[in-house]
Parts: structure tokens; sequence; C-alpha cells
């Protein structure tokens, strides 16, 4: 059985800082969907921004 992709920050096809980019990516998403999804879901109340900040600290850049 195949491991799943590690969760990791790619040095290509981010935006910001590739936290959705690398969900995406883990997932088998496009990364579109993903950004889309984090935007709407900061209208709604929530630590969502937080929480991106938190990953762009803690998730590794691709090597």
């Amino acid at each position: 059985m195949t491991q799943p992709a590690r969760l990791t920050r790619p040095r290509e096809g981010r935006m910001i800082a590739g936290v959705c980019a690398g969900i995406a990516r883990r997932f088998g998403w496009t990364p579109k969907a993903v950004r889309i999804a984090f935007v709407v879901s900061c209208l709604l109340p929530g630590p969502q921004f937080l929480l991106y900040l938190a990953m762009w600290v803690v998730v590794p850049k691709d090597r």
C-alpha cells in the first residue's frame, strides 16, 4: 500500500504561504477549491485565520 503524501508547503504553486496548496496536494484536491473554502470559512465566526498562521509556522516547506 502506498503512503499518503505528507503535509508540506510547496515551493511552487503557492499564493501566500502555501498552506492551502499543501492541504490540496495532501488530500488530492485542487488548490483553488481549498482557497475558496478557506475564504468562505473566514466569513464564519472562528479561528480560521489564526489556524492558517499557525500552519504557516508549523508545516514544513518542501525540500
